[in-house]
């Protein structure tokens, strides 16, 4: 008793100290001195300029280069760090809206029947490391199993690790035997293993309504499903729609009334074009787009998210003989088209936002989609930045948040030694790094 009083008075009195200067818990100020600082990417840059952080909100901008005194309403007790990135241009943390945070690239099939939920969590919490450290401040998940990547957004959340801000699906929804479902292996093995690793298996319209929900249930901000075949699994029905038509419009409509926004994964033009009718919010590779894939997209608002990283990874694995024959068959009727959907779609006038499919090539190395958007998409360098900010946040319904610097907008901020808007290669070499307030790269630190 005489313990817990002595306790309960400590207590008492170290909120009244705290009370008497202002604040139970000091605010974090960071003044960030940019060379150079591009707000929103869509337009000039704006030159030497201070941004001022409290906590994990960008207060305000100013011109020209400053210091505490530029902080007017610090109280007591606060702290202040100043960050000298006079050399650098500043600019809003990249956005990529297509990983895979739990895988590696040169994963075989068969490791489905070796792998854990834990190996994956394990594998997700160094990539997600990886990735916010290149300058990806926001991620968008499109498929893991069903705890791990959960588990390493929930981390990053609470500050317990590293990482970027993580929209996360989880398991993707397929059809039976398709893109997403477990190929390749005995029949006893797929029946023992399957519930975990294709959960999000169905047939017919209410069946597929229902693992919407169940994804819900389980904790996902964003529904992807396989619209088409893929490449790199073992399916082999071809690249092209796997969904009818009445399934793919229950999982709309269900996800929607939810709340939620579909990706869909697709490659062959039908699979395009019928997810898109239904309302799909993204289609994601549409590596064989044809006029009337893009027209759909185009009528109903579908952005486009390319991915053109894997291409390069695959060619080269495929080239060592890495793939099994069905594999190699697809993968080599999708090399031919590297590049032509991005074009297409930006002379229709498709929204393109930024994504890579890391995880099917080595993390860490996603701002290299940037130059193949460049080179083979026909976008300027400016424009890919764009499809990295402004209109990946809209995709992601965050463009209230990120995307743009700005006052209360989340202190998501990089920087680059160079011009993003002359070449893409600077985006490569990120010398600074903070997520939502919190400094995790400074490579020009003292």
């Amino acid at each position: 008793m005489k313990l817990h009083k002595v306790l309960l008075s400590s207590a008492f009195s170290l909120l009244a100290i705290a009370t008497i200067h202002g604040s139970v818990s000091a605010a974090q100020w960071t003044i960030i001195q940019a060379g150079d600082v591009i707000v929103d990417p869509r337009d000039k840059a704006r030159g030497a300029s201070t941004i001022i952080v409290k906590d994990d909100r960008i207060m305000r901008i100013v011109d020209g280069h400053h210091g505490a005194d530029a902080i007017t309403d610090k109280t007591e007790g606060d702290d202040v760090k100043i960050i000298d990135l006079k050399s650098q241009t500043v600019l809003p943390g990249l956005i990529d809206c297509h990983t895979h945070l739990a895988m590696m690239p040169k994963e075989q099939y068969w490791m489905a029947a070796t792998s854990t939920e834990a190996d994956a969590t394990v594998t997700a919490v160094i990539n997600a490391k990886v990735t916010v450290e290149a300058g990806f401040t926001t991620v968008r998940d499109l498929g893991s199993g069903p705890d791990s990547v959960f588990a390493v957004r929930d981390g990053i959340n609470k500050g317990a690790i590293p990482g970027p801000r993580i929209i996360a699906a989880g398991p993707a929804i397929s059809i039976l035997g398709g893109h997403g479902d477990l190929n390749g292996m005995r029949r006893d093995v797929y029946e023992t293993l399957a519930p975990v690793t294709s959960p999000g298996t169905c047939t017919g319209a209410d069946e597929c309504a229902r693992k919407v929900r169940d994804a819900s249930k389980f904790g996902a901000d964003v529904i992807k499903i396989t619209a088409t075949g893929g490449v790199l699994s073992q399916q082999g029905r071809g690249l092209d729609q796997h969904f009818n038509n009445v399934e793919l419009q229950s999982i709309m409509d269900t996800a929607h009334q939810l709340g939620l926004k579909v990706a869909a994964h697709a490659h062959g033009p039908r699979g395009m074009e019928s997810a898109a009718n239904a309302g799909v919010d993204s289609i994601d590779h549409g590596t064989f787009a044809d006029e009337a894939a893009l027209k759909a997209m185009k009528k109903h608002g579908t952005y486009l998210v390319p991915t053109l990283m894997p291409f390069i990874n695959v060619k080269a694995l495929l080239e060592q003989g890495n793939y099994t024959p069905v594999v190699m068959a697809k993968a080599k009727t999708a090399f031919e088209k590297l590049g032509l959907a991005v074009k297409s779609a930006k002379a229709m006038g498709i929204p393109i936002a930024y994504g890579t499919d890391s995880g099917v090539y080595d993390h860490g190395r996603n701002a290299e989609e940037f130059k193949l958007l460049v080179d083979y998409g026909g976008l300027t360098p400016q424009e890919a930045l764009i499809s990295a900010t402004v209109t990946a946040a809209k995709l992601l319904g965050l463009e209230n948040e990120i995307g743009t610097l700005g006052d209360g907008k989340s202190a998501d901020i990089i920087a680059v030694d160079g011009n993003p808007y002359q070449s893409p290669d600077v985006l490569q070499n990120v010398s600074f790094v903070m997520a939502r307030g919190t400094v995790v790269k400074d490579a020009l630190a003292q």
